[in-house]
């Protein structure tokens, strides 16, 4: 069972951002032509007519278009990019290096800005995989993304900020065996 993820368009608004829960538009045409892609790969590998995507918009505007053309759209909200809390939104430079040297010093455990730590979100992308036992077309962001990637390859040991997957482009496809993403045995499944 592979689940197919992409990560959003390219949101307006978000250079020099922590953007997390934060809603941001993207371009219309760049949605458009992600849904193209996705329907386009759903053809050729024989995937279901279903899309799942988070909740924030620029997740969820591409699987509005897929539904236009007769597609399922499925919304979770454990496909959401993680919470920042009170940092969420702000300029980077606004949080400061110490708040940021914190979240690092302690990266699976520490909510940053009072909102949810890495080790929650490994739980969402966990629960979320667990569920499929078919081919699934997924439309997420960049933190889903690579704490899947972290669930795939490193689940037996605690990330950290050094170690932690770099971001996927927008508009990128990546492929996960949803049978080999394992949650981590210290806390990724609170």
């Amino acid at each position: 069972m592979t689940l197919w993820v992409w990560r959003h368009p390219k949101p307006l608004d978000a250079a020099g951002r922590c953007i997390g829960h934060t809603e941001l538009a993207v371009d219309c045409r760049k949605a458009k032509r992600l849904a193209h892609r996705i329907r386009q790969t759903a053809r050729r590998n024989g995937l279901p007519r279903v899309v799942w995507t988070s909740t924030l918009i620029r997740s969820a505007d591409v699987g509005a278009w897929l539904a236009r053309w007769g597609w399922q759209h499925r919304r979770d909200a454990r496909l959401s990019e993680m919470n920042f809390g009170a940092w969420d939104g702000l300029p980077w430079h606004a949080i400061g290096a110490a708040a940021v040297d914190a979240w690092c010093g302690d990266f699976a455990d520490h909510a940053p800005g009072g909102g949810e730590s890495v080790s929650n979100l490994l739980g969402r992308c966990a629960e979320f995989a667990a569920e499929f036992s078919a081919p699934c077309c997924v439309v997420s962001h960049a933190g889903w993304i690579s704490a899947m990637t972290w669930l795939s390859g490193r689940a037996q040991e605690a990330p950290s900020a050094r170690s932690w997957p770099a971001a996927v482009g927008y508009s990128t496809c990546t492929r996960f065996a949803a049978s080999v993403v394992r949650p981590k045995s210290h806390n990724a499944t609170t």
